[in-house]
């Protein structure tokens, strides 16, 4: 399943339709704006809410959770010990991790658990301007949990780009 990003500095406030391969939106990236901390929501086609991605408030290091229907799914924060700062370690509430890794700012990326490859964020197929892709490789993959990592860990990036 490959779905069509189109690629904007993530500012509160900001929203744009995900499509999928064939054109057809598939997802809202709903920001919010007038929130004391950073926060989306990721809709269906209908409106529907799938997912809340937002900033921890109180931590060490800049932190984004994952919710479903108002239960923690997963946090999303830059490795502590990565020589490269281009790695991230999603971890879910039921303990596994997912290791997110590759340029970032570029938009070239991989998620991956265990050393199984779930997704590829690429710029590389696309022709279309200012588009990235979202290449969900394993058929069982949750592709809109998917998709807000990628949010997640670009919108990281960017705040941590800004920082320097």
């Amino acid at each position: 399943m490959r779905f069509l990003v189109r690629d904007r500095i993530l500012g509160i406030g900001d929203d744009w339709w995900i499509e999928d391969e064939h054109g057809r939106k598939v997802y809202l990236v709903d920001g919010k704006a007038m929130r004391l901390r950073d926060t989306f929501e990721l809709k269906d086609a209908h409106g529907h809410v799938l997912i809340d991605i937002h900033q921890k408030m109180f931590a060490l290091r800049d932190t984004m959770v994952i919710e479903r229907d108002g239960e923690a799914l997963a946090r999303i924060k830059r490795k502590r010990l990565s020589l490269l700062r281009n790695h991230y370690r999603v971890s879910l509430v039921d303990g596994t991790e997912l290791d997110v890794s590759g340029k970032i700012m570029d938009r070239e990326f991989a998620v991956e658990y265990d050393g199984e490859l779930l997704a590829v964020i690429s710029r590389r197929w696309l022709s279309v301007r200012d588009t990235y892709g979202v290449d969900v490789v394993r058929e069982d993959a949750d592709p809109a949990l998917l998709i807000a990592v990628a949010v997640c860990v670009i919108h990281l990036a960017e705040k941590e780009g800004e920082e320097d």
